[in-house]
């Protein structure tokens, strides 16, 4: 990005000119994003749709990426740029090791990630915003983090162990609120991140359930002190499977205890 605002500023994402229009910039949407955290790492999950106004525009978009071998992204907004941004995170974080010999820190990487988000600000404004996710293990303090963005770059850390973007994201959250505990397991959080996508599908016509037909269930990372890992189709489509026959007895979920 140095190199670029030396060099080329025109070629970063948030300085393009756009022509003239009237009316609001349609393009493919991301949507749902939701983190937890469990004792040994942390979870990164992304439903598989994208949306342009009231039209499905991807039934199996990607929408979570490796930022390297200890952090993801996951990404809601302009499926266009959020990618693009992605890429150029990725190559940053490598330049930085190749660089200096070690990984940026966590927070740093954390840090970076919204200049990033800030230099899309005039693109933000006129409708095509990037709002991700990032989480990560952080090495020198042995756990899973998350960290959540507004438009402007804003960043906070998420210190209740859970978190969601996008257009579901109230759903899920408020999914993952009644279900999370510190204490489960890297199983039981694979399972809490899914329940939460397949509520906030329930609930917003924008995100993407689990589609057996089409054999397209969301895309489930974990990062661990082992590092960065994808399930494989048939890891999460397991998951998906088992929540869908138990939503066949209980069509809202699992219920939580009063007290």
């Amino acid at each position: 990005m140095d190199f670029l605002s030396d060099q080329a500023p025109e070629m970063l994402p948030g300085n393009r000119q756009m022509p003239p229009m009237k009316g609001a910039v349609e393009a493919p949407h991301g949507t749902t994003i939701v983190a937890a955290a469990f004792p040994g790492g942390v979870v990164l999950a992304g439903d598989r749709r994208a949306t342009m106004g009231n039209m499905i525009a991807q039934r199996d978009i990607e929408k979570v990426f490796p930022a390297d071998e200890y952090s993801a992204v996951g990404i809601a907004g302009t499926a266009g740029l959020a990618v693009e941004m992605v890429k150029l995170f990725q190559l940053e974080l490598e330049h930085f090791e190749k660089v200096e010999g070690a990984q940026l820190s966590l927070e740093g990487k954390a840090n970076r990630l919204s200049t990033m988000i800030r230099s899309n600000l005039a693109m933000a404004m006129q409708g095509l915003a990037v709002v991700p996710l990032f989480a990560g293990y952080d090495i020198d303090r042995e756990r899973g983090r998350i960290f959540s963005y507004d438009v402007t770059g804003g960043r906070s850390e998420e210190h209740v162990g859970y978190a969601s973007t996008g257009s579901g994201s109230i759903f899920a959250r408020g999914s993952m609120k009644k279900l999370y505990r510190e204490d489960l397991t890297e199983e039981e959080t694979l399972t809490l991140v899914v329940q939460a996508l397949y509520d906030a599908a329930d609930d917003d016509s924008a995100t993407g359930g689990p589609d057996v037909g089409r054999r397209i269930y969301p895309i489930v990372t974990v990062i661990t002190d082992e590092g960065f890992r994808k399930l494989t189709d048939a890891e999460s489509s397991e998951i998906a499977r088992s929540i869908l026959e138990r939503r066949l007895e209980q069509p809202d979920g699992p219920r939580a205890a009063l007290l």
